[in-house]
């Protein structure tokens, strides 16, 4: 399997990836002209020259961005490709400066094995102002908010010293 990011050619086949997920009213629709637009912040893993999953990574200021659109084809599922597409979504994230990486999801169990902490969406104005307060689903949301801090404030050891910047490892 090898994680890379999308091409132009591919919009489509990442379009019927989460096809099936749309129809079943438990995720959006992303129109093919907001891929292109974005085609840079998103990621797909390719198994046997078959696009088996896809993820995106949706910034909303200079420290937060979101991972969004994780899916994986059934075909393909077990096998690890969710956790993979994450986990290169989290390095994109380090590699473009961002402090935290937030997630809504109802798969919680997954990113939590991954780092990643619960936490509230009503922390994030940034994205409930530009996603939840449109989404047709806002009065019904079931999904839960987790973040992942790539880089968090430390403690200064002493009371007149500035803190400092850990860089998660």
């Amino acid at each position: 399997m090898i994680i890379r990011p999308a091409h132009p050619h591919e919009i489509e086949a990442i379009r019927a990836l989460f096809a099936g997920e749309v129809a079943a009213g438990r995720m959006l629709p992303r129109a093919a002209h907001d891929i292109r637009a974005r085609l840079d912040d998103w990621l797909v893993a390719e198994e046997h020259s078959a696009i088996a999953g896809c993820v995106s990574l949706v910034q909303f200021n200079p420290a937060l961005c979101e991972v969004r659109s994780l899916a994986v084809d059934p075909a393909y599922r077990g096998r690890g490709i969710a956790s993979a597409l994450v986990r290169e979504a989290l390095a994109m994230a380090e590699r473009r400066g961002m402090e935290r990486v937030l997630v809504l999801t109802r798969a919680a169990g997954l990113f939590e094995k991954l780092g990643f902490r619960r936490d509230f969406v009503a922390n994030f104005p940034e994205k409930v102002w530009r996603d939840c307060a449109p989404c047709p689903f806002r009065h019904a949301c079931d999904e839960i908010a987790l973040i992942y801090p790539i880089r968090e404030p430390v403690h200064a050891p002493y009371p007149d010293k500035e803190p400092t910047v850990a860089r998660r490892s």
